[in-house]
């Protein structure tokens, strides 16, 4: 649902608008939070569900998810506020779940069948019934009907019929999740799985309903600068254009600065140290302890590789991701400063939450998170006055950002390390793909590859929290790793 706005999408901006706004203003919080679904959902009739009422809980729940707090259970009563006094604080780490489903949200849509439109000729080939391999197309009054409780969703009769008339409908959270992880409960609602679950947030971006969020961080945040802390931004390299063309680069600092961050770094400068120690790890590792190496970047994509893949882990490299190697610099050159990573991933709240990384990144935000703050502070990017350019990383960092990015990069750095060696990539962006990668590797098919591993499709520029067009954002990100002012890490900038 990126690039472009529908009722899903304007919901969540204003969630993420009143939940800051919320946290900037401060006061009585018990009060404030149960005006914010009536501001979210004004009127008196709903324009979308069957009625207000539900639409104002849904945006509630919503509210409550975005200041990181659980979802409350239907069958008692619990206030909007229950438990916001405890999360009004400087520091609060992800509860699990991270990926909720808010279940009367959820319009329990069909899974995976093949059905018969009103499109149906009654054509007298009946071409759908010939291949179908159970006998489950048959013909009622001169039109094709499938036997569901025969079909076994092969989809030839779709392919089959001349007029297009047959459909393949699948719940499109499902269709999105690479690890599996969504089934069905007893009332025929979306569930999850969290034992499979890798929190790359591709469904929350797919429900059509709305009824799959991610809990949030903003209220910490911006409680957090209220109370004196120095705020460091690290922002990942997928930013550009993520917030129009009356935004550029050069005045973001500017920008956030006015929202209360201190300073901002590019995380392609963490890129950039990921790249060389990646290449120093292929060469130490490939050949010799491993067969192959794959990069360490994604986490959901390191997190399939443990569920589905445990006995192929060894073969993921160490090094750390650009995002916990930016978090470090900055807290070595001020160790008083808070961090908060800023970027297109879900996966990555996920990732900061890990005992071992919590003491470098204190606060993850999606770009549709910090949108949110933009729009309650009132900034009109227009009138931001700045022109402090981010020139701290070269055009391989910048271009970690896309899918095929990290390989490239490393694999320059090799090229110019180590000439005499061949070194082969490969790539797979989305979980499925993923998997069928990992399992040819496993094969023996990839000996001597560094393999890198994307979980969403397009790579970071198509995250659960981006807002702009996928193919728009990867042009822009080219556009911008091209200005980098050297390409590699390697550039020596002394005489």
């Amino acid at each position: 649902m990126r690039g472009y706005d529908s009722f899903v999408t304007e919901v969540r901006k204003k969630v993420f608008t009143e939940v800051a706004r919320l946290a900037y203003e401060g006061g009585e919080y018990g009060r404030k939070i149960e005006e914010i679904p009536y501001r979210i959902v004004p009127g008196e009739m709903a324009s979308h569900r069957e009625s207000i009422f539900l639409e104002r809980a849904i945006a509630g729940e919503r509210v409550r998810l975005a200041i990181g707090l659980p979802l409350r259970p239907v069958y008692e009563h619990k206030a909007l506020s229950d438990g916001i006094s405890a999360s009004a604080i400087a520091e609060k780490y992800y509860d699990p779940p991270l990926i909720n489903i808010i279940n009367y949200a959820c319009n329990a849509c069909p899974t995976k069948q093949v059905r018969v439109t009103d499109v149906c000729q009654g054509c007298l080939s009946r071409s759908c019934q010939q291949v179908c391999p159970r006998d489950a197309v048959t013909f009622k009054q001169g039109k094709s009907v499938i036997l569901q409780d025969k079909c076994i969703k092969c989809g030839k009769c779709a392919d089959a019929c001349p007029y297009h008339a047959i459909v393949r409908m699948e719940r499109p959270c499902e269709v999105a999740c690479g690890m599996d992880a969504i089934g069905s409960d007893e009332h025929g609602r979306a569930r999850i799985d969290y034992d499979k679950c890798v929190s790359c947030g591709q469904c929350l971006v797919s429900c059509p309903f709305g009824a799959i969020v991610d809990k949030g961080q903003i209220f910490q945040l911006i409680h957090a600068m209220k109370s004196g802390f120095k705020v460091y931004a690290i922002v990942a390299p997928a930013f550009v254009g993520q917030f129009g063309d009356l935004l550029p680069p050069e005045k973001l600092t500017a920008a956030m600065r006015i929202l209360g961050f201190e300073s901002v770094v590019e995380v392609a400068v963490g890129a950039d140290l990921c790249t060389l120690d990646e290449a120093r790890e292929y060469l130490e590792r490939i050949p010799g302890k491993n067969t192959y190496m794959g990069t360490s970047c994604c986490p959901a994509w390191i997190s399939m590789v443990e569920t589905y893949f445990p006995d192929q882990f060894d073969h993921i490299s160490m090094t750390l991701t650009p995002m916990v190697l930016t978090a470090r610099m900055v807290k070595k050159e001020h160790p008083d400063a808070k961090v908060c990573f800023i970027g297109p991933c879900a996966a990555k709240k996920l990732e900061a939450s890990r005992a071992h990384i919590r003491s470098d990144v204190d606060f993850v935000l999606t770009f549709e998170e910090l949108q949110g703050m933009f729009e309650a502070k009132d900034v009109w990017f227009a009138d931001v006055e700045g022109n402090e350019p981010l020139n701290q990383a070269s055009g391989g960092g910048r271009g970690f950002a896309v899918s095929g990015g990290v390989a490239s990069a490393v694999q320059e750095v090799v090229l110019k390390l180590a000439p005499e060696v061949e070194m082969k990539i490969a790539g797979a962006e989305d979980l499925r793909e993923c998997r069928k990668m990992m399992a040819l590797a496993k094969a023996g098919k990839y000996n001597g590859y560094l393999l890198e591993g994307m979980a969403c499709p397009g790579g970071c520029i198509a995250g659960a929290g981006t807002i702009r067009p996928i193919k728009q954002s990867a042009n822009l990100v080219e556009k911008y790793k091209k200005e980098a002012p050297f390409e590699t890490p390697l550039y020596d900038p002394s005489p």
